[in-house]
């Protein structure tokens, strides 16, 4: 025990992603253990859920009441959502074009493909088809608006409690010095809540074990091997939209895209095992912080960036729809190419917070495109594996979207970012 102590904690995830797998093909067609181990990875993914929302509430309120001005923060809200437009947009772009490229479903006989369960999120998009407004886009502006807080603090939801924290935020600071306790608060309630996050993370292997061991149990080789064409077009497009378009974005702003991944590598590590963002949110605020970006910037960018600025999944669903137009022998026309781009940014924005998102996305998406929502459940059983993938890919392009903002208001440290980068 002495010794496994002396072992760092990125060494001892590292290590339990390695014994994940080799436990995980030992075990694997054993299926009825996974409801032993999986638990593990459970308990410890609510744990970080659990401090999720107090670190966003906290940090988000506070910070927006020493900006001070709401036109601050208007103008931050703009230039936000602006560039997550712009980003996803190239997103699905490059996936549309890595599939007309490497067409991953030529070929393929989705009668002789071993099919997967997705009823589940067939039922999820069925519920998210009924929209108030007509229009699942004015239904997700609308309900950013809470009619209880509390009742979005007991649901998790994301937008609406960044809302009430920004304007609660400005309330603080136009009282002045009577929101002072208030503030001193706010301030504890985050010191402790960080201090939390660091006896949870200590956890961190035993979640990672649990996960990864699940995953290779359930999925194995026969789902893995007849769609590895389509697995290596994922990974292959992801690897050159954070090299390359990730990485020119940081250049711009003056930063190397290595940098952010050196900083973020344990973090990285954490979420690619976990299939979650969610795991590494309150660290990636502190440490883009760290990396020069202000702390109003980053408790403002990285919650919306969490909703709004998927690029990984993004990215994934293009793919993922022309994989099964080309595995069922449909020939999409140009037109109709950008027509599947224009749907998938409506759809990905309309279904914030509906769980699996990007399966119920892309079921949503090829019912409206005419596509045989059926042919995702043929690639249901490497879903897993495409979701750490994303997952890394979406912690990375929310982490370089706090310097592209606090780059565009001019006010990014990139001395003290690099003294960071040098203390690492």
């Amino acid at each position: 025990m002495a010794i496994f102590r002396k072992i760092s904690l990125p060494m001892q995830v590292v290590i339990a992603l390695v014994l994940g797998v080799i436990v995980g093909l030992l075990l694997y067609g054993h299926e009825e253990l996974v409801n032993y181990i999986k638990p593990f990875g459970d308990i410890f993914l609510n744990l970080i859920k659990m401090i999720v929302i107090p670190v966003v509430f906290c940090s988000l309120a506070l910070s927006i009441s020493n900006v001070g001005e709401s036109k601050t923060v208007g103008r931050y809200g703009v230039k936000t959502i602006v560039y997550f437009e712009i980003i996803t947009t190239v997103a699905i772009g490059l996936g549309i074009v890595f599939a007309n490229i490497f067409k991953p479903g030529i070929g393929l006989d989705p009668d002789k493909l071993p099919k997967g369960d997705i009823s589940t999120y067939e039922s999820s998009a069925k519920a998210a088809e009924h929209s108030t407004y007509g229009n699942h886009f004015i239904d997700t502006i609308v309900n950013i608006v809470p009619t209880n807080f509390f009742e979005a603090l007991n649901k998790g939801d994301l937008l609406p409690i960044i809302f009430f924290a920004v304007f609660f935020g400005i309330g603080l600071s136009v009282i002045g010095e009577k929101g002072q306790p208030v503030k001193d608060v706010l301030s504890g309630t985050l010191d402790a809540v960080f201090w939390m996050i660091n006896k949870i993370l200590k956890l961190a292997p035993l979640g990672v074990f649990a996960f990864i061991c699940t995953t290779i149990m359930t999925f194995g080789a026969a789902a893995l091997l007849p769609l590895l064409k389509l697995l290596l077009v994922v990974i292959g497009a992801m690897i050159f939209f954070v090299v390359v378009v990730l990485g020119i974005v940081a250049k711009m702003c003056g930063v190397n895209i290595f940098s952010i991944m050196k900083i973020l590598k344990n973090e990285l590590i954490l979420a690619f095992s976990t299939s979650s963002s969610e795991s590494v949110l309150p660290i990636i605020m502190q440490k883009m912080e760290r990396f020069g970006s202000p702390k109003d910037v980053t408790s403002f960018v990285v919650p919306i960036g969490y909703t709004f600025n998927l690029d990984g999944s993004a990215l994934y669903q293009s793919i993922a729809a022309l994989f099964v137009a080309q595995m069922y022998g449909i020939d999409m026309s140009i037109g109709q190419q950008i027509m599947l781009m224009v749907t998938l940014m409506v759809a990905s924005k309309g279904m914030a917070g509906v769980p699996g998102v990007s399966i119920v996305v892309l079921i949503t998406t090829l019912t409206s495109m005419g596509l045989p929502a059926e042919g995702l459940a043929l690639i249901i059983g490497i879903d897993r594996i495409l979701d750490m993938v994303r997952t890394c890919v979406n912690v990375m392009g929310n982490a370089l979207s706090t310097i592209v903002i606090a780059k565009w208001e001019n006010v990014y440290d990139k001395e003290k970012g690099q003294a960071y980068l040098k203390s690492i």
